[in-house]
């Protein structure tokens, strides 16, 4: 099986060819807007947003694609880069693999398309996205839906929740970089619970779906348990080998301020560590579910605890 990775070149992708690399019977091949640093002799430099330059680039004899590729940082501009990337991305790639005949594909979404939860959220939440970019991930999937619709054999949607893991500069990362500096402030009461997913993991359950995917699929991916923010940075803690001590300000002061530097990055053209947008994510509840991995048999091979452990020994040890 020749397998193609879009958007490979990233974190997700690179752990996950890491783990294809050991699989006889599977080939891949990389297609990125830059060389992967980890397989360059198996790179192709391609935008999907280039409908002619992603047929130019796109290999004849692709047995399945995976599309890891999107837009997602929270503060974009403008932001009609989520669709152009997240949708119009797609787009393009359903028209080559239409015009291939190529019947297989995974794409990974996002449990944004939920929206704010307010308790635990499986795949038959309703969908409620409160950013541009949840409402690009949405969009996207109803593209491949009429894909899917034309005669392919394989439409597998995962939508993970926040992911971390070593050699990630996203959100949680953040939170542990300011967890670990000893200068953590928690806003609000902590008791908000934060489902989240351990990139090994989620490598490993692209690669089952490789194997195992048939028709159409909906999963939501999270690697449980769900700690709570106090857990988490207790956890944190223990993983650092530090007593716990932590500042606490009410979420309304934390609002103000996230709202205070968003006026700011306007005028100054920057993009500041605080902003409306995460204090929110940080104080909400994000906590999902899946009915449908449970069904399907895949178990993690890594707990949420031990990849939390390792990205703090990797990151903050040293």
């Amino acid at each position: 099986m020749k397998v193609l990775v879009i958007g490979g070149s990233g974190f997700i992708g690179t752990r996950l060819c890491k783990r294809l690399r050991g699989i006889a019977a599977v080939k891949f091949v990389i297609l990125d807007k830059q060389e992967s640093e980890v397989f360059p002799g198996s790179t192709l430099i391609c935008d999907i947003e280039d409908y002619d330059d992603l047929e130019r680039q796109f290999p004849n004899d692709i047995d399945l694609v995976i599309n890891l590729a999107a837009e997602h940082k929270d503060n974009i501009q403008p932001k009609s880069r989520y669709h152009d990337v997240n949708v119009i991305g797609q787009q393009n790639i359903c028209s080559v693999m239409q015009k291939k005949g190529i019947k297989r594909h995974i794409f990974t979404s996002s449990v944004a398309v939920y929206g704010f939860v307010t308790k635990e959220t499986f795949e038959d939440g309703s969908y409620q996205p409160f950013h541009e970019y949840g409402q690009s991930k949405l969009d996207a999937e109803k593209v491949l839906d009429k894909w899917y619709e034309s005669g392919a054999e394989q439409h597998s949607v995962i939508r993970p929740t926040v992911v971390f893991g070593e050699g990630n500069r996203g959100n949680v990362y953040n939170l542990l970089r300011q967890i670990a500096s000893g200068k953590f402030l928690m806003i609000g009461d902590g008791a908000n619970r934060k489902s989240m997913a351990y990139v090994e993991n989620v490598a490993a359950f692209i690669e089952f779906l490789i194997l195992n995917g048939d028709g159409y699929q909906v999963f939501n991916y999270v690697d449980k348990p769900d700690f709570n923010m106090n857990e988490l940075y207790l956890e944190v803690n223990k993983a650092l080998g530090k007593r716990p001590k932590s500042i606490r300000i009410p979420y309304f002061l934390g609002l103000l301020a996230g709202y205070a530097f968003d006026f700011l990055s306007v005028f100054t053209r920057k993009e500041f560590p605080i902003s409306a947008i995460r204090v929110k994510k940080f104080c909400g509840t994000t906590q999902f579910g899946s009915i449908n991995i449970d069904k399907a048999g895949f178990k993690a091979p890594i707990s949420v605890a031990s990849g939390l452990a390792a990205t703090v020994e990797a990151e903050f040890k040293k």
